[in-house]
C-alpha cells in the first residue's frame, strides 16, 4: 500500500503542469529519489536509457573533415560470435589496399549485440548506437545495413556517450602529446669543459 500511495505524491508534485504525465518525467521518475510504482506512457513518454547501453553497431566519421576511422582492418569481423559483419577493403588503381573499407555490411538481424566489435578496435571505429525502435515488416533487405548506412558523425556518438566521450578524448590528447615529445629533437647536450 505504501508504494501505491508514494506514487501518487509524485504525481502530485507534476500537478501544476496540466496534465498528469509530462514528456521529461521519464527521467525524472526512474531516478532513485523518486519512489512508488509509476507506468511509462510510452511512446509519448520514454525511459532515459543509461549511457552504457548497447543495442546495435555503427561506424564513426569526423564531419569537420569527413574522415572514416575504419581502417578495413577486419579485427571486429574476426571477433564477432555470430559473424554478421563482411568488410571489403578498398584498393586503388594499381590493386595495393587502401587503410580504408569499400563495403562494409553487418546483418543486424542475427547481431547479438554483445559488443565485441566495439570493444576490439583499435581505431575506435565503430561503437553500440542507443537506436532501439527498428521494426519492420521484413528483414532480408531493410536488416542488412550498409556501409552509408552504418556512418554516423562523431557528434552524434558524443551526444549518446558523453563520459566515454570525454575519456577517449582525453586518451587520444596524451597520446598525440606523448607522440608529439617523442618526435621533438633533443636540446643539444651543453659543451663538456675539457
Amino acid at each position: 500500500m505504501a508504494h501505491f500511495i508514494r506514487s501518487y505524491l509524485g504525481d502530485l508534485k507534476m500537478r501544476g503542469l496540466g496534465r498528469r504525465y509530462r514528456p521529461d518525467a521519464a527521467a525524472v521518475r526512474q531516478s532513485p529519489q523518486e519512489r512508488g510504482i509509476f507506468t511509462v506512457q510510452y511512446p509519448e513518454e520514454k525511459l532515459a536509457i543509461p549511457e552504457r547501453f548497447r543495442y546495435l553497431p555503427f561506424l564513426l566519421y569526423e564531419p569537420d573533415t569527413g574522415y572514416e576511422r575504419c581502417t578495413a582492418c577486419g579485427i571486429c569481423a574476426k571477433v564477432c560470435p555470430p559473424q554478421c559483419i563482411w568488410i571489403v577493403q578498398a584498393k586503388d588503381e594499381n590493386g595495393k589496399a587502401l587503410p580504408k573499407a569499400s563495403e562494409f555490411y553487418i546483418d543486424m538481424s542475427i547481431c547479438m549485440s554483445c559488443g565485441f566489435c566495439a570493444e576490439f578496435c583499435p581505431f575506435d571505429a565503430i561503437k553500440m548506437d542507443h537506436d532501439y525502435e527498428l521494426s519492420g515488416y521484413e528483414r532480408r533487405e531493410s536488416w542488412i545495413y550498409d556501409y552509408p548506412k552504418l556512418l554516423k558523425p562523431t557528434t552524434y556518438y558524443a551526444q549518446i556517450h558523453p563520459l566515454d566521450w570525454a575519456a577517449e578524448e582525453e586518451e587520444r590528447r596524451r597520446k598525440e602529446e606523448a607522440r608529439a615529445k617523442r618526435a621533438a629533437p633533443a636540446p643539444a647536450a651543453p659543451p663538456s669543459p675539457g
